[in-house]
C-alpha cells in the first residue's frame, strides 16, 4: 500500500530501492554530524527521540491511537492506558456476532487517509462539522481501518457506526521497510513467539469489540521464517474465531510463500498457502484484466473470499480508479469475485467539486450503479434512526436544541437512509441536511421543492427485511413542515408464502385524491413534540406473516389550508422573494419501529453507582476554577440492559444569600456531550467563583430512541474545592 504522496505509477520495488539509498545517505550524514558535534565541546547534542512514546496513562481528553512497537504489543501496556476504557466499541454488530459473511460477492472498504487518527481520534467528539464520514453502508460488507503503524486499532467511532449497519470492522497488522523486517525477526523467531503475538492481537480485538485483522507483511523474509509466519496466521485465525464468532482474518497480497516481497496481483500458488489458513485475501490493486477470472479459478468454491484491490487514487489500478472506479467494479462483477476499495477518502482529500457531500454521493452512486445494492438489513426490533451523519452544526434531543456548537463524532451516526440518486428534474429534492433543524442529533431528511395540490411525490428512504408476527407494529416518525406540506410513510410488504405484495400508507392528513394508489391508508395519531413545530406521528400496522421490505416518504399537501401544529409558513425564501403557494418544505426527524408490547425500561436513579475520579482543580487569580474529572457509572445489579448512549448534562449549584448550600436561582442544565461507554471525561470545565456544587446528570438513552427524564436520571454531585 504505497504512501500516497509518492505519486502514481511508481512500483513498490522501486520505492524500496530508493528508500535504501536515502537511508544510506542519511546514515552517512548522521555519522559526519555526530563526529563534528562530539569533536566540538561547545556544541550540544540534540537528544534522540525515544523509539516509542510510553502509553498515555495520565488522564487527558480520550483519544484513539495505534500501537507502534512490538514491545508495546507484547507487554499489554495498552490496557494500562487511561484511554483504554473509552476505546471499547459499545454497539454489537447488527446481524449478530456469530454471523458469517454472505455467500456472494462482497465489498470491502479500506480506509486510508493521511495516516489515520484525524478527527476520528477524538472519542468523545471533535469540533469539525466537515469531518470525513461514510454513510453508504448499505453497499459495504467489511470495513478496514488502515495506517502505517505496526498495530492499527480502529477508533471505536468507526466500529460503532459500522456495526450499527451490520458491517464487520478489521484492524491492521503491518510490517514494512527495515523496521518491519526487525519486527518480523522477533515475531517469527520461534513458533511460540508467533503464537504469543497472535494471541495478543486476538485479545485486543476481543476487548475493544472489533471483528478481526488484515495482515500486511510487506517485507522480504528468510525462507526459514515462512513456517512460523504460517503458524502466526493460522493461530490468529483460530484464536479470533474462538474468541469472536464471525470474526475475520484477511491476508494482504505481499510476501510470497518463498519469502520474496513480490506482489502477485492475483491469487496463485505463491500466496495461496496463506489464503488457505485464513478467511480471505486482499489482492494488490495492479491486476490485469484476466486476473480476477484466474484468481476465482484458483479459489474454487472460496472465490468470494478473494477481494480484488482497487486503489481509488488510481495508482497502477485497473480502470484508473477515481471517477472510473466503476470500470474495475464492472469487471469484478462479471467474474463474480469480491472487491476491496482502498482509500475512498480520495473524494475528501482531493476536495472534489462542488463540495464533499455532493461529490461523496456521486462517487458512491457510481459504485452502486456498477455493483448494485447487495445488502439488506435483517429485521431486529426495535429499529430507530435519526439520520444523523455523525457531524453537524447543532445537537438536538427530542426536538429541543441543546447545543449550537459545531461537532463531529461518527459514533453518533444513525442508521443511514438509502436516498438513491439525486435527479434535478424531480419536483422535490431530497437530502440529508445538517444545517436545518433536527429532532435528534444533528441531521434530518429535508424535502424541498414545489408540489401541485392534487399530486404526491415519493422517495425511498429505507430498505430492509422486517418479518412481522402476530403482534401489531407501531411506527413513530417526527415531522416539521411549512404551511400545508404533509409527509406520510409508504410501507412496502411482501409475503413469501403466496408471493403477494401490499403497500400501506401512514398519513397524518386525508389523501382522498390518491388513496387508490395504496392497498390501505392508515391515519396516524399526532402528538405535539417538546419543541415548537415538531409533530410526532404514530401509526399501528398488523401484517402477520408479511415482510416489510421498503419504507418510502410520501410528500403531499393536506386538505386543510394551514397545518396548525406545524411550522409557521415561511413568507420569504432566502433571497427575500415571496414564497410560492406551490412551495413544499418538510423535515423528517426520525423513525422508530417497535412491537406494540415493547417498553423502554430505564432503571431508577438509585439503581446506579456514579463516581468521579481523576479529579484535578486549577485556580486562577480571579477566583474562578477549572476542573478535570472522569465520571463513571454502572448498575448496582448487573442486568442485560442495552442502551444506545448517554447524554451528559451539568447543573451548577450556588449558595444563595439566606439560602442553604446547593440551591440555585435557575436550574440550567448545560449539555456537555455524549458517551458511548459508561464513562465520560470532563476537561477544562470553567467553574464560576460563586458555584458551590457541580451536579453531573447522566441521561440514559434507549435503543428505541426514547430517553430517561433528566429528573429521574442518575447523577454525580461534586463539591467545589474551597467553596
Amino acid at each position: 500500500m504505497i504512501p500516497r504522496l509518492l505519486g502514481a505509477y511508481i512500483s513498490r520495488q522501486f520505492l524500496i530501492n530508493v528508500r535504501h539509498i536515502v537511508c544510506f545517505f542519511v546514515a552517512a550524514f548522521q555519522t559526519l554530524y555526530l563526529f563534528f558535534t562530539m569533536s566540538n565541546p561547545k556544541s550540544e547534542l540534540m537528544s534522540e527521540p525515544s523509539v516509542s512514546e510510553p502509553p498515555p496513562t495520565q488522564p487527558s481528553v480520550p483519544i484513539s491511537y495505534p500501537i507502534k512497537t512490538l514491545e508495546e504489543l507484547e507487554s499489554r501496556s495498552y490496557f494500562d492506558s487511561f484511554h483504554y476504557p473509552f476505546n471499547k466499541a459499545s454497539v454489537p454488530i447488527l446481524s449478530g456476532d456469530s454471523s458469517s459473511l454472505p455467500h456472494r460477492r462482497r465489498l470491502l472498504v479500506c480506509h486510508d487517509m493521511a495516516g489515520g487518527y484525524l478527527d476520528d481520534k477524538w472519542i468523545q467528539g471533535g469540533t469539525n462539522p466537515d469531518a470525513y464520514a461514510i454513510w453508504h453502508w448499505h453497499m459495504v460488507d467489511v470495513f478496514v481501518y488502515f495506517s502505517h503503524s505496526v498495530v492499527t486499532l480502529p477508533p471505536p467511532s468507526w466500529t460503532n457506526t459500522a456495526h450499527r449497519h451490520g458491517v464487520k470492522v478489521l484492524g491492521t497488522f503491518i510490517t514494512e521497510w527495515d523496521e518491519g523486517k526487525a519486527v518480523c525477526d522477533t515475531l517469527l523467531s520461534t513458533k511460540e513467539t508467533a503464537h504469543m503475538y497472535a494471541e495478543r492481537l486476538a485479545e485486543l480485538a476481543t476487548e475493544l469489540g472489533f471483528d478481526g485483522w488484515l495482515i500486511n507483511m510487506e517485507v522480504k523474509l528468510d525462507q526459514g521464517q515462512i513456517s512460523n509466519l504460517k503458524e502466526f496466521v493460522d493461530h490468529l485465525s483460530l484464536t479470533m474465531h474462538s474468541s469472536v464468532p464471525g470474526s475475520l482474518v484477511l491476508w494482504y497480497d505481499s510476501v510470497t510463500v518463498d519469502g520474496k516481497l513480490n506482489w502477485q496481483d492475483q491469487l496463485n500458488e505463491h500466496n495461496k498457502p496463506f489464503f488457505d489458513i485464513c478467511d480471505g485475501i486482499f489482492v494488490n490493486y495492479a491486476w490485469k484484466e484476466d486476473y480476477p477470472k484466474l484468481s476465482a479459478a484458483v479459489a474454487s468454491e472460496r472465490k468470494f473470499d478473494v477481494y480484488m484491490g482497487i486503489d481509488v487514487f488510481g495508482r497502477n489500478t485497473y480502470g484508473g480508479g477515481q471517477w472510473n472506479v466503476n470500470v474495475a467494479l464492472d469487471l469484478l462483477r462479471k467474474n463474480d469475485v469480491s472487491a476491496a476499495i482502498f482509500a475512498p477518502g480520495w473524494v475528501y482529500e482531493t476536495k472534489q467539486a462542488p463540495d464533499f457531500e455532493t461529490a461523496q454521493n456521486s462517487w458512491w452512486g457510481l459504485v452502486e450503479k456498477s455493483w448494485g445494492v447487495l445488502r439488506t438489513f435483517p429485521g431486529t426490533l426495535p429499529f430507530y434512526t435519526d439520520f444523523d451523519q455523525g457531524r453537524g452544526y447543532h445537537i438536538s434531543v427530542d426536538g429541543d436544541n441543546v447545543s449550537d456548537t459545531t461537532w463531529c463524532n461518527i459514533s453518533c451516526q444513525g442508521f443511514q437512509p438509502q436516498l438513491g440518486f439525486s435527479d434535478p428534474a424531480n419536483s422535490i429534492q431530497v437530502s440529508v441536511d445538517l444545517k436545518e433543524a433536527s429532532y435528534s442529533g444533528g441531521g434530518n431528511i429535508t424535502f424541498k421543492g414545489s408540489l401541485e395540490e392534487q399530486t404526491y411525490f415519493e422517495s425511498k428512504i429505507l430498505q430492509g427485511e422486517f418479518l412481522l408476527s402476530e403482534l401489531p407494529i407501531h411506527f413513530f416518525y417526527s415531522v416539521k413542515s411549512d404551511g400545508n406540506s404533509s409527509l406520510g410513510l409508504k410501507l412496502e410488504f411482501t409475503s413469501t408464502g403466496n408471493d403477494r405484495r401490499a403497500s400501506i400508507l401512514l398519513a397524518p392528513r386525508a389523501v382522498n385524491n390518491f388513496s387508490s394508489k395504496f392497498s390501505k391508508v392508515i391515519m396516524t395519531r399526532e402528538h405535539k413534540g417538546i419543541s415548537s413545530g415538531w409533530v410526532i406521528n404514530e401509526g399501528e400496522v398488523a401484517m402477520n406473516g408479511y415482510t416489510l421490505t421498503e419504507i418510502h416518504a410520501v410528500c403531499y399537501r393536506s386538505d386543510s389550508r394551514v397545518n396548525e401544529i406545524g411550522w409557521q409558513h415561511r413568507s420569504n425564501d432566502n433571497d427575500g422573494t415571496v414564497a410560492s403557494p406551490l412551495d413544499y418544505f418538510t423535515l423528517l426527524g426520525h423513525i422508530t419501529i417497535k412491537t406494540s408490547d415493547y417498553k423502554s425500561d430505564f432503571p431508577v436513579s438509585s439503581s446506579w453507582l456514579v463516581d468521579g475520579t481523576c479529579i484535578k482543580w486549577t485556580s486562577d487569580p480571579l477566583g474562578s476554577k477549572t476542573l478535570d474529572v472522569k465520571i463513571s457509572w454502572k448498575l448496582k445489579n448487573e442486568n442485560n440492559y442495552l442502551f444506545l448512549k448517554y447524554n451528559v448534562y451539568l447543573v451548577k449549584l450556588s449558595k444563595q444569600a439566606g439560602g442553604s448550600p446547593g440551591t440555585t436561582l435557575e436550574d440550567v442544565k448545560e449539555y456537555l456531550g455524549v458517551a458511548q461507554v459508561s464513562c465520560f471525561y470532563v476537561s477544562n470545565l470553567i467553574v464560576p467563583s460563586d458555584t458551590s456544587t457541580l451536579k453531573f446528570i447522566i441521561q440514559v438513552c434507549g435503543v428505541d430512541g426514547t430517553i430517561q427524564e433528566l429528573d429521574e436520571s442518575p447523577y454525580y454531585e461534586l463539591e467545589v474545592e474551597g467553596s
